[in-house]
């Protein structure tokens, strides 16, 4: 079984217009609300592929009740933990540039917390936990790590999908898997990478450090991973970028997707790679005829 867990959910919400005017009254010209998360979006990129996921979290107030909803209408099965406050909305503004007010996280109480724990207590070895995204600041910035260490000791694997002092603590515990960008793997290491021959040596010790499988990603220049049989380097295939959002948790979803498949690791990577790219170009997620169209593109080597 493959478990995703997004500990702050939001409903994000679209709107588009000609042209943002700072101070003044804008009407948009289209919107949409969809149910937002990292985790979430791994589990409707799973669907697509025909893989099967339930979403973990914390939902509440009628953004929640949207939430659940809306991963109910995609045939994503949940367990999501009611909490006391609203989910979070978070615009995203489409004008000239990008922009995006991230909203406020509520309130997770020591008992929401402990019922989610409760949950994970009942996964099986060989079953799957993915933990994407921030912790709110109500938790603790090592919680990953916790967890991290409480599955692997029921011999679950764990796939993160974080930044940041998170990133860092989680190391510790030696998840089955991260994917830091070449950014959040320069602040994780305090080094400037700008290559993927800079990443290398920090790829590495961080799989001497316990972890299975360290992706980084190097947007249109292609992805290095490195596993303790090898280092890989993938090319992104050429396309137009339409949509940034959510294309990290299609490369997460297609190698874990692959990887649950039984793929060796250059084809889960390949696949990973394709997946990602098929949402950068897309409107929505990628559909999976795209995704394996794009694999003929992509080219893995070994380093």
């Amino acid at each position: 079984m493959i478990y995703t867990v997004t500990l702050n959910p939001a409903m994000d919400y679209y709107v588009s217009l000609p042209t943002l005017h700072v101070g003044h009254v804008n009407r948009s010209t289209n919107d949409r609300k969809v149910a937002g998360g990292k985790g979430i979006n791994v589990s409707k990129v799973l669907k697509r592929y025909g893989t099967h996921s339930t979403a973990l979290g914390f939902i509440g107030g009628f953004t929640g009740d949207f939430i659940h909803e809306a991963v109910m209408q995609d045939g994503i099965d949940s367990n999501f933990i009611r909490i006391k406050g609203d989910t979070r909305i978070n615009v995203k503004i489409k004008a000239e540039e990008e922009s995006e007010i991230n909203g406020f996280s509520p309130e997770i109480t020591i008992s929401d917390k402990a019922t989610l724990e409760e949950q994970f207590k009942q996964l099986n070895k060989g079953d799957i936990v993915v933990l994407a995204g921030s912790i709110p600041p109500s938790l603790q910035a090592n919680l990953y790590a916790e967890w991290t260490e409480q599955l692997n000791g029921q011999g679950v694997h764990v796939f993160v999908d974080t930044s940041g002092e998170a990133l860092k603590q989680v190391i510790k515990a030696k998840p089955a898997f991260i994917k830091p960008n070449q950014h959040e793997l320069a602040e994780l290491t305090q080094s400037v990478i700008t290559t993927k021959e800079d990443a290398i040596p920090h790829a590495k010790a961080l799989v001497e450090q316990g972890v299975d499988y360290v992706l980084v990603s190097f947007a249109g220049d292609g992805a290095l991973l490195a596993t303790r049989d090898g280092i890989y380097s993938a090319n992104a295939p050429k396309g137009e970028l339409i949509n940034s959002v959510g294309a990290g948790d299609a490369t997460v979803a297609g190698f874990i997707h692959a990887h649950h498949e039984g793929a060796s690791v250059e084809d889960a990577f390949r696949f990973g790679m394709a997946s990602g790219s098929a949402t950068a170009f897309s409107l929505g997620f990628g559909e999976l005829a795209e995704v394996k169209r794009l694999e003929k593109e992509i080219e893995v080597s070994t380093i």
